[in-house]
């Protein structure tokens, strides 16, 4: 979400400078700074231990900054309870109460801040009927499908309507098929409701599909900030190329060898095209290169295949072809083949993990 020439940007929703924790001798989360802007769907994005999580539990005000500053909405919240801030979290196990049923549960909020019987039982199935789920008003949480429960826990965040909502990892639980339904519906609600929305994921592929931006997190530090198309065509770093998808890493000396240029290059996978080696491979001209392999594994994927080559010169390559473009005859372990990209495909890399500046920032 930025803006286009002659637009002013969002307001600022979230706003965190030099914002560190340590537990002990482990710093979790090191000097990050981030904006965050209001209506944004922002997902926060890698591995476990990476800190994302942290991040989230310090903008809630669960965990307690050892240094720095959050602000929300303009507001100095660093020492502020979670309850005096406007933000609501949806975590993974959801939380429901047992007891209750879903009408009650999703009440619950606007009970604790003093609303009437009457008005909050009709907020409540307002928020109900924006995740559809209207209809099981009268439920208890364990007659419901994962999804529904997960749906449940949304609409009790959104009904006393914060500023912020914050999402642990809300989709982890569900089994693939339910969860790339809810990535849609997701995204739709947010739309809906223009609250912003940050997201905690080790999910590539999640955080690809629903997010305005992303922030890649690496040893308590944002490695790439960017929006979608910018993380995965543009990656800055190895890390960054190998963890958000799949990319074909050549480290310098392979670079030179097979590109002829310096430095370290990232390649996805799909970028590549093969086709049977029949006689000598062609030269590489100015606008592809051509190297020769051969076929080590091809793994059938249902949208395409996964292809294993290993070039002349031993460096391993893997090729993404789509079912659409893959040719009538299957690839087969022992095929010789050539490899062919764009030169305009190749992305240049710098060092391993590093922190960015505020000029890559902006």
């Amino acid at each position: 979400m930025t803006a286009s020439a002659g637009t002013e940007s969002p307001p600022i929703a979230i706003s965190l400078r030099s914002v560190t924790k340590r537990y002990g001798d482990v710093t979790a989360v090191d000097e990050v700074d981030l904006d965050i802007h209001d209506g944004e769907f922002f997902s926060m994005l890698g591995p476990s231990g990476s800190g994302k999580t942290t991040v989230l539990r310090l903008i809630a005000g669960f965990e307690h900054a050892d240094e720095g500053r959050i602000d929300l909405a303009g507001r100095d919240v660093t020492d502020t309870a979670p309850f005096d801030r406007d933000v609501n979290t949806v975590f993974q196990d959801y939380a429901l109460f047992p007891h209750m049923n879903v009408l009650d549960n999703v009440a619950y909020g606007l009970r604790v801040r003093k609303v009437g019987k009457r008005e909050r039982h009709k907020l409540a199935r307002e928020a109900l009927d924006t995740v559809r789920l209207g209809h099981l008003a009268g439920r208890k949480p364990h007659q419901l499908s994962g999804g529904q429960r997960q749906r449940v826990a949304l609409a009790r965040s959104i009904v006393v309507r914060p500023k912020v909502l914050l999402l642990d990892e809300p989709l982890g639980a569900l089994d693939l098929k339910l969860r790339e339904q809810m990535q849609v519906e997701l995204k739709q609600l947010q739309r809906e409701l223009g609250i912003t929305f940050v997201f905690v994921t080790h999910d590539q592929e999640e955080a690809l599909t629903l997010s305005d931006r992303i922030a890649v997190f690496s040893e308590g530090r944002i490695v790439q900030l960017g929006s979608p198309a910018e993380i995965y065509e543009r990656p800055r770093t190895p890390y960054v190329a190998s963890f958000v998808g799949t990319s074909n890493i050549f480290d310098d000396a392979t670079s030179r060898r097979l590109l002829d240029r310096t430095g370290t290059h990232a390649l996805r996978p799909e970028k590549i095209t093969l086709s049977p080696l029949r006689g000598e491979a062609p030269a590489a001209g100015d606008d592809e290169i051509r190297v020769a392999g051969e076929i080590t594994e091809a793994i059938y994927l249902g949208t395409g295949q996964r292809i294993h080559v290993r070039l002349e010169d031993g460096t391993p390559l893997v090729v993404l072809e789509q079912s659409k473009s893959a040719r009538h005859e299957p690839e087969h372990r022992g095929d010789t083949v050539v490899a062919a990209w764009s030169p305009a495909d190749l992305v240049p890399l710098r060092g391993e993990v590093a922190p960015l500046t505020e000029m890559e920032k902006s």
